[in-house]
């Protein structure tokens, strides 16, 4: 172990070479602290890990958390509450971050991916949620700063710990962030279209695609449409033999590398991201997969109308949406405008530079 002045600490819920919407977040955050502040990050899962390694960070035990062999400068929480137990109820968290306040002099920040499910009352997320939001409450109170994805979910923290200061930082790409320029966005094929996610997401959204091909516009109709990310699905495939007027791509457990590669030639994509009925819309800031278009000046489309998504009074350009009924797209032409801004956007307030600027000023 090396020098516990150099040390943070990243407690996660796994470790994983699959994609992994936490991991990939916290293993990003990590080379970046590295590279910027001189921090080398120790990773505690909270899944039993077969691997010593993740690239070239250790990975501990997190049962050492509480009482580490060296003690970090830092420590970082990345909390989802179904990442650390399957009801969503990590009880045993909280001792853990007790003990990490014991005994150690640095900062403690966590960064809340979730707070608590949502549900009608015949499903157990409605009979959880005061206990998810309970073990959420001390969290919050145990650590010295709190990161959250969109000002939604600021204002929930602060409904759960009035007082206590939320710091709003969007999800950034998981795929990387391509320096990309004008002349490059009017060259891409308006016609060429993108799904990227994970395992599920990327079905559904497969799913509800098929249902609105008609309604597209004829001057933005896909042609050709890559499928990004997940694991192998069968049904995908099968999904994607329904679209036989379309030329498709399907690229499973794709490297970010080759991810960004294809992203950066694509015009549009399709992301089905919310699955009840009434949203805050800005809680797509904290989706991977409209980070990871964002960052590539790929425009979202989704199949629900939603109303317009600002932080900090910065308006992002749409929401777009083809929704039974409703069609708000841009036009062909105003589609490489349009992805500039969104580009430049996501670097004004979620690129992983402002947040290790976030993040330091949250360590200092």
């Amino acid at each position: 172990m090396i020098n516990g002045a150099g040390v943070v600490w990243q407690i996660v819920p796994r470790i994983s070479d699959n994609p992994d919407g936490v991991t990939d977040y916290a293993f990003n955050l990590a080379n970046d602290l590295w590279a910027n502040l001189g921090l080398r990050t120790v990773f505690a899962p909270g899944e039993p890990s077969q691997a010593s390694k993740k690239g070239e960070f250790e990975i501990a035990s997190i049962a050492d958390a509480g009482t580490p062999p060296v003690k970090p400068a830092h420590v970082i929480l990345h909390y989802v509450n179904y990442g650390y137990q399957k009801r969503g109820l990590p009880f045993w968290l909280v001792p853990i971050l007790r003990r990490v306040r014991e005994t150690f002099g640095g900062r403690l920040v966590v960064i809340f991916h979730e707070l608590f499910a949502t549900g009608p009352p015949w499903k157990s997320e409605f009979w959880l949620q005061p206990l998810q939001k309970k073990i959420a409450r001390d969290v919050a109170r145990l650590t010295d700063a709190r990161l959250v994805g969109s000002e939604s979910m600021q204002q929930m923290l602060e409904g759960l710990v009035p007082g206590l200061d939320v710091v709003v930082h969007p999800v950034p790409s998981a795929f990387g962030e391509p320096v990309i320029d004008p002349a490059q966005l009017r060259a891409r094929d308006n016609h060429r279209w993108v799904i990227c996610g994970g395992t599920e997401l990327i079905e559904r959204s497969l799913r509800s695609f098929l249902r609105i091909t008609d309604e597209i516009p004829a001057t933005v109709l896909p042609r050709n449409l890559v499928v990004l990310g997940g694991m192998e699905n069968s049904r995908v495939r099968l999904l994607l033999q329904r679209l036989a007027a379309i030329q498709c791509q399907y690229y499973p457990a794709v490297s970010p590398e080759t991810a960004s590669q294809i992203l950066s030639t694509c015009a549009f994509a399709w992301l089905d991201y919310f699955t009840t009925g009434t949203v805050n819309p800005d809680l797509l800031l904290k989706s991977s997969s409209f980070a990871n278009v964002c960052a590539h000046a790929v425009v979202c489309v989704t199949p629900r109308v939603l109303s317009a998504i600002s932080l900090e009074n910065d308006l992002l350009p749409g929401p777009f949406t083809i929704a039974h009924g409703e069609v708000k797209m841009p036009s062909g032409n105003e589609r490489p405008d349009i992805a500039g801004a969104i580009y430049d956007w996501y670097h004004r307030h979620a690129s992983m530079a402002t947040l290790s600027r976030v993040i330091a000023k949250q360590l200092a």
